[in-house]
């Protein structure tokens, strides 16, 4: 069984799309369309804008989605066995298994974008990505003993290798206590918030309000998602799901185990970067 997999923020880089823009005439409608969707011209920023521009959430998120789902449909005959998406992915494969219309997704990421970039002013905080640690329990019992302050695991990326989220301080204290338990490294990470914790319960709101008024259709394949980690193919399901996914951990380890123990024996990325390839390896291994 093949499985299609799709990735999150922090794949982006400048003039990603522009090859799929140049050689389609599927993918220049597509990306016209999303312009007329965003009301700005995101295809002018990939091709053609800064680091600076592209790392703007408001940005990033629909030109990750995007060139994930514009690639997803210039793949001749693609019919996947099972997809799942990374964080802000998998609303790139609620498209590839017909679950949402293009049209429908492309809306619901611009407002997760911006609730997101909202939620993240709201308080100062931000992540942290962990490695060499004795366990996962470990990590996890060090975040809850921090009372006065928020952190949380929030990725479980691949065997040896989470992402803690919270606020500035809690993180600081998070990394000292990790440090004093023994963990070989914690390294804050450039990003802009404390994104799958309590932190973005505002942005979890508003992105519920636009998830209830979105037709979800009974996908033509199971997607493994986030918060579940296991097949879902129910549409209300997948909608609670994938409102919870913004104040919940990313279980990628255990999605992917998942996929294997039910037949997955190829993953192909679509989109830009091949970050989850190598997690896969590191899962699989």
């Amino acid at each position: 069984m093949i499985a299609y997999i799709f990735p999150g923020q922090g794949s982006q880089y400048t003039g990603m799309g522009k090859d799929l823009f140049e050689q389609s005439d599927l993918a220049r409608q597509m990306f016209n369309h999303a312009d007329e969707i965003l009301g700005f011209s995101i295809s002018k920023i990939l091709f053609e804008g800064t680091d600076e521009e592209l790392k703007q959430t408001k940005v990033t998120q629909p030109a990750v989605f995007l060139h994930s789902v514009i690639s997803a449909a210039l793949i001749e005959n693609f019919k996947p066995d099972m997809v799942a998406g990374h964080s802000l992915g998998e609303i790139s494969a609620l498209v590839a298994n017909k679950t949402l219309l293009f049209e429908d997704a492309l809306r619901l990421v611009s407002v997760r974008a911006l609730a997101m970039q909202k939620a993240c002013e709201l308080v100062p905080s931000t992540m942290a990505a962990v490695v060499g640690y004795a366990s996962e329990e470990q990590v996890e019992n060090i975040c809850a003993e921090i009372n006065d302050e928020t952190v949380v695991a929030a990725n479980y990326n691949a065997p040896g290798q989470l992402v803690i989220s919270g606020t500035l301080r809690g993180i600081d204290i998070a990394i000292e206590k990790l440090k004093e338990a023994g963990v070989r490294r914690s390294i804050k990470l450039p990003v802009g918030g404390a994104f799958h914790s309590p932190l973005m319960e505002p942005a979890r709101k508003e992105l519920a309000e636009a998830i209830h008024q979105t037709h979800f259709s009974v996908p033509v394949c199971a997607v493994y998602q986030n918060v579940s980690a296991k097949a879902e193919t129910e549409p209300d399901s997948i909608k609670q799901n994938l409102i919870a996914q913004l104040t919940s951990p990313v279980r990628w380890t255990q999605s992917v185990k998942q996929m294997v123990a039910d037949g997955a024996a190829e993953f192909i990325e679509v989109g830009p970067g091949t970050v989850l390839q190598g997690l896969i390896k590191k899962i699989t291994a």
